[in-house]
């Protein structure tokens, strides 16, 4: 690779070109930003530990949904091989759970899957992604609070004796039913974020083990019973599969979305005392712990009343109440309370990151990029998220919005894989620098210029050194003949070839999951796109399989971390999972996120890209930066 000097917004090196006009809008930062700090010089609190983690993990990710999730999933798909769809959702899950340990461990700042694709793919991606995260944790936040109010008033006896300030009240002049409960829930829970990231932690990994707690006593009591009583739901005659294996897997795609939650673990990377260590073991730890309850959970329920008899809105509690036990529905009741609580926290606490990290970036106002001095939070960010979330759950009734929290996490488990894809195989090769660094450069290019011409290489080195130049000192050709007689592709032609084959392996998953997913295409149409789709697919992951990853990936980031196995299958399997699942997400969830895309690519155009903190940036070769670095700091002195 060639050492360019160019001008402010230009980019040097083999890449060529500039990054102004249509390429601006895949420019890439580094994994450190120099906008790592926040405005004000106040960083985030290092407070978190793998304990933390876990109940993050856990807290976001077991919902109120399990309680009610597994009813209408074993009555209308799985049957009693519910477990078994619990498990395979659970191993998909694990498969993206994969991609964020080794991106959280690599790039350890706040901002998760925003953060990971503006490094990896470019500037306008990352927006859309952040931008689809503020949708779900903010729409997600809302839906939960929202819940938490009917099963409170389970324990204070009924829907009529909740105390009068906290009760649903109806106002006909809007024809809207407000909810003061939620709202006030949600300015705790911001409060609680506000004072400090150990402390709103601490109080999250309570309430998540009184959830926890119930979870088990639903599976020693459930347990019991079921041993007592012979476990009638097994003893049917219609098999374990009774809507065949084609049903328990339709049960895997529903319950997956139980799993959304983990990736809030990444949001805190830059929190983490021991980011390369504790981020793999806190996401692993938060999955595995999930799965086991879920899947443990679904085989006593299951066992102790027939799928078909399951109660769809309460199946856990009624399956006790069919067994006599009616004071169980209170401790289940408790554990939906606290498991909505625990989500709730878990929703409002990465969007101020999410913020916070787009802030730095100067894609929103630096407002929101703004940290405590005292309790080391982005409190600015946060008390915004909470008034939101708290005016949504206040005034709406947001249940019908709930897909458009699975659009959001899911589009951002796909940019993560492919995300890992370019740095194994494509890592960026080239540096942004403050353009303060010019001279620098400069100095440095003559060097490099100089060196090139002693072999000859360089034909015209009175140029300029602001033109763009681009000269190759390792004389790269197509081909290299290695020790034992066998070629291999030179880095630029590899790095060429994997670069479209990751562009068109995603363009076939795209094809083949549509035309799976549209069954009312014509017949031809639909085997052609099939055709096309599996055909590109299984090509990319052919090449990727067979060319030498990248050299690079080695030095990328903060390296000595957790390193994904088994990629590029990995990665192309969790791509290929959550663009079928986006698809199959229904017209009426795309409509409503496209609309919020589109607002958000209006504001990015009118202000992001214009404030955007690479407006006024130096590319330059990665293996160059250490040498303009100190050639500043010579300069200087």
């Amino acid at each position: 690779m060639g050492l360019g000097a160019v001008e402010s917004g230009n980019i040097g090196g083999g890449d060529g070109g500039n990054y102004v006009g249509l390429r601006s809008f895949v420019r890439r930062k580094r994994v450190d930003s120099e906008h790592s700090n926040s405005s004000s010089g106040h960083q985030l609190a290092k407070a978190l530990t793998v304990p933390h983690l876990v109940a993050i993990g856990v807290g976001s990710t077991i919902g109120a949904g399990v309680y009610i999730l597994i009813g209408t999933v074993a009555r209308e798909h799985s049957g009693p091989s519910l477990a078994i769809s619990f498990l395979i959702a659970g191993i998909a899950a694990g498969l993206s759970a994969f991609c964020y340990a080794e991106l959280a461990s690599r790039c350890p700042s706040a901002g998760s899957a925003y953060h990971y694709s503006y490094i990896c793919v470019g500037e306008s991606v990352a927006w859309l992604i952040g931008w689809a995260l503020i949708l779900e944790y903010t729409v997600g936040g809302s839906a939960v609070a929202r819940g938490i109010s009917p099963n409170l008033a389970l324990l204070f006896g009924g829907e009529n004796s909740m105390p009068p300030f906290l009760a649903r009240q109806i106002i006909p002049a809007l024809d809207i039913t407000v909810d003061p409960c939620a709202a006030i829930l949600v300015f705790i829970v911001t409060g609680l974020l506000c004072v400090g990231i150990k402390e709103s932690t601490f109080a999250q990994g309570i309430v998540t083990t009184g959830n926890v707690c119930a979870m088990i006593f639903v599976i020693i009591a459930g347990g019991y019973l079921g041993f007592q009583n012979g476990w009638p739901g097994y003893e049917q005659s219609v098999g374990f599969f009774p809507f065949g294996v084609d049903g328990m897997l339709a049960g895997s795609a529903t319950v997956f979305f139980a799993y959304i939650g983990f990736d809030s673990v990444a949001s805190t990377a830059e929190e983490v005392k021991h980011p390369q260590r504790d981020l793999p073991l806190g996401i692993a730890a938060a999955l595995s712990i999930c799965c086991a309850l879920y899947m443990l959970v679904s085989i006593v329920v299951v066992g102790l009343v027939p799928y078909y008899a399951m109660d769809p809105d309460t199946p856990i509690s009624s399956a006790f109440l069919t067994h006599g036990l009616h004071w169980a529905a209170y401790i289940i009741t408790v554990g939906a309370v606290t498991a909505l609580c625990s989500t709730l926290m878990g929703s409002l606490l990465p969007q101020p990151r999410i913020l916070m990290a787009m802030a730095r970036d100067g894609l929103l106002p630096s407002f929101f990029s703004d940290v405590s001095r005292k309790t080391q939070v982005p409190v600015k960010s946060t008390v915004t998220t909470g008034i939101v979330a708290a005016l949504l759950a206040f005034f709406m009734d947001v249940s019908q919005l709930a897909g458009m929290v699975s659009v959001g996490t899911l589009l951002a488990f796909t940019i993560v894989a492919i995300s890992l894809l370019i740095i194994r195989y494509v890592p960026p090769d080239l540096v942004p620098l403050p353009s303060s660094l010019q001279e620098s450069i400069d100095a440095v290019t003559l060097q490099y210029s100089e060196f090139a011409q002693d072999f000859g290489t360089s034909e015209d080195t009175d140029k300029p050194l602001l033109n763009k130049l681009n000269v190759e000192v390792s004389f790269p050709v197509l081909l290299k003949q290695v020790a034992n007689g066998s070629y291999t592709l030179s880095d630029e032609k590899r790095r060429k070839i994997s670069g479209w084959t990751i562009m068109l392996t995603c363009v076939g998953v795209l094809l083949l999951t549509s035309a799976a997913s549209y069954v009312s295409l014509p017949s031809i149409f639909r085997y052609t796109l099939c055709g096309v789709g599996g055909g590109l697919l299984l090509s990319g992951l052919t090449v990727l399989t067979c060319i030498d990853q990248d050299d690079a990936r080695h030095s990328f980031g903060h390296t000595g971390g957790f390193i994904c196995p088994l990629v590029p299958l990995l990665p192309i399997t969790c791509i290929l999972i959550n663009v079928y699942l986006l698809i199959n997400l229904g017209s009426a969830t795309w409509i409503r996120v496209s609309a919020w895309l589109v607002i958000g690519v209006i504001i990015y155009l009118v202000y992001g890209r214009r404030h955007s903190s690479l407006r006024d940036v130096v590319y330059v070769p990665s293996a160059h930066v250490d040498d303009i670095c100190s050639s500043s700091r010579d300069i200087l002195a």
